[in-house]
């Protein structure tokens, strides 16, 4: 009597979550109000247009669908070269601060190959805006790939560079591949589970429902075939976002451009916190530098200590008195991308 007690309250329990889910995805009234994203006013002397940067325009395949990247080549010379790859974080494109550091990378003498991940900016992919761990992580395997096959590159010198989320890919990649030479890893999301925990405190239980709940509604349509839920990529504090933490939507200004499209599909809210690379530290048979930035209100900074730890004296680790997106520009990128240069310079 007792186990069939226990198995109706099961079975009531599981049917009542089904009912919430169908609710959640299919009744009207979820929808997030818009946050447009424009780029922060730029002194009138950098809207002069510049001269088109060195760089070539390639694309790759991955299950049929063409990603978009860009090709940086050192000069003088015909190569092989080392090359660089590089993916940017949550929500981001090339587009958003990455040819700076490209640039630096070339002028050093090393290739680089900066590319979108699918279903954003220039390559293909539906639904729009999907960030999907798993996809992103297929999209570095083949981006590597790629660079491998090109006759400018020498294939056994290839080195992974990422930020934030894809500071976690990069180690996922990594510890996939042991022919990577090394990794740079800055301000790296390594832990989602901790990072979701995080979220909670700042936040509260009952925006943390709320959050939820969106997600939950993006991933249950997804199921049924129904039209993606979306909401912002970043927005002010105390509005859903996947990014609201105070200073965060001014400094998300100063990297974006014209063209970027601020919303993502909702189920990212609900599965990131299954993701976490810290887990595929001890398989990394390469150099790895970690860059903490020691005031990031976005990535908790104990996974990436603990991260260190596990890989031993294959870590490097640098320190900044920086948030989260200081480490982009002005004396933070400065301060990160020299690190960054000594590191591919020893290893590459």
């Amino acid at each position: 009597m007792v186990l069939v007690t226990i198995l109706y309250g099961i079975g009531l329990l599981t049917g009542l979550f089904v009912v919430e889910l169908l609710l959640v995805a299919l009744l009207p009234g979820f929808e997030v109000p818009p946050q447009p994203l424009q780029g922060a006013d730029r002194p009138l002397e950098e809207e002069a247009l510049p001269a088109p940067p060195p760089r070539n325009d390639i694309r790759f395949s991955v299950n049929e669908t063409a990603l978009s990247a860009w090709l940086y080549l050192p000069e003088p010379g015909h190569g092989p070269f080392p090359c660089i790859i590089m993916g940017h974080g949550l929500g981001g494109t090339r587009e958003m601060g990455l040819e700076p550091y490209a640039l630096r990378f070339r002028h050093a003498g090393f290739a680089v190959l900066a590319f979108d991940y699918r279903f954003f900016g220039q390559s293909g992919g539906e639904p729009r805006q999907l960030i999907w761990i798993p996809s992103q992580l297929e999209d570095w395997s083949a981006a590597v790939a790629c660079a491998r096959g090109l006759r400018e590159i020498d294939p056994g010198r290839i080195a992974l560079w990422g930020t934030s989320l894809s500071g976690g890919h990069v180690i996922v990649t990594a510890a996939r591949d042991p022919a990577i030479r090394c990794v740079s890893a800055q301000c790296p999301g390594l832990d989602g589970e901790a990072a979701a925990l995080a979220s909670f405190r700042r936040m509260g239980i009952g925006n943390s429902v709320r959050m939820i709940v969106h997600g939950q509604r993006d991933l249950v349509r997804s199921w049924l075939g129904l039209s993606p839920h979306k909401v912002p990529i970043v927005g002010k504090p105390g509005t859903i976002a996947l990014m609201n933490t105070p200073g965060t939507w001014d400094a998300f200004r100063t990297l974006v451009t014209g063209t970027y499209v601020n919303e993502a599909c909702a189920r990212i809210l609900i599965r990131g916190d299954k993701y976490r690379p810290i887990k595929y530290a001890r398989e990394v048979r390469c150099p790895v530098l970690l860059q903490v930035c020691d005031h990031d209100s976005l990535v908790p900074v104990n996974p990436v200590l603990e991260t260190a730890r596990i890989l031993q004296d294959r870590a490097e680790v640098r320190h900044y008195p920086l948030g989260h997106f200081d480490i982009y520009t002005g004396l933070g990128f400065e301060q990160g991308v020299r690190d960054q240069l000594a590191f591919f310079e020893q290893h590459l």
